[in-house]
């Protein structure tokens, strides 16, 4: 048993949520939430904590394991893009079944020891969540209702804090990705670092007690 605050971390196995565990990790005990048991394993850093986020009955069992939490970090999501004249059903229900449902289900199942912890909820969303562009539809759609449902968190749960992160294109799997759906060049160059991504939620979550980091937007700097 350690006195440092307990963060879980979805997502954790690559790309931002892997930077924002390395970023904690001086100051947090961590558990990394993520489906590739290796990759969680060969993080460095951390426990792995591998569950399906989808698989609500075994999100359940996962967290009933759980005897504190301070600090939830929802990185994981997926994009998948095209004109919404071709968007099926099971490409919605996908998007939202991880983008937001699982959020949501997460966050309930673990707000019993939030509110002990008074602790706080970062939810990573995107450029996508403020302005949505031609076939970017389903994506931004599901980015738009994380944002409501942040808002609606922070207004119920008032000894928490609520922090969402709204990073620009950033140098990922996930953004590798994107750009070959979008036909485009992956110029990891031109976009954030993932690190730069969890410099802001550490500076969110590390703020003095008094001090309530709502909303945070990090676009790549013009180079």
């Amino acid at each position: 048993m350690t006195d440092r605050p307990l963060a879980l971390i979805t997502g954790a196995s690559r790309g931002i949520g892997l930077a924002i565990a390395r970023r904690l990790a001086d100051t947090h005990d961590l558990l990394l939430g993520g489906r590739d048991e290796q990759a969680l394993a060969e993080a460095g850093v951390g426990t792995p904590w591998p569950v399906e986020l989808t698989d609500h009955d075994r999100l359940a069992e996962a967290v009933a394991g759980l005897d504190r939490l301070d600090v939830l970090v929802h990185s994981a999501g997926i994009a998948e893009l095209g004109p919404l004249a071709e968007a099926s059903a099971d490409t919605w229900r996908r998007t939202l079944d991880l983008n937001v449902i699982a959020v949501a289900e997460l966050t309930r199942l673990t707000l019993p020891l939030l509110r002990a912890a008074r602790g706080h909820v970062v939810l990573i969303n995107s450029g996508a969540g403020r302005q949505a562009n031609a076939n970017w539809g389903v994506y931004a759609a599901s980015k738009f209702a994380l944002h409501a449902y942040a808002e609606v968190l922070r207004a119920e749960e008032t000894d928490l804090r609520v922090t969402t992160v709204y990073p620009g294109r950033t140098a990922t799997d996930m953004q590798r990705g994107v750009r070959s759906q979008e036909a485009g060049d992956y110029q990891p160059d031109l976009y954030l670092r993932p690190e730069s991504v969890a410099d802001a939620v550490h500076t969110a979550v590390t703020a003095a007690d008094d001090a309530h980091v709502t909303e945070i937007v990090v676009r790549p700097r013009p180079r």
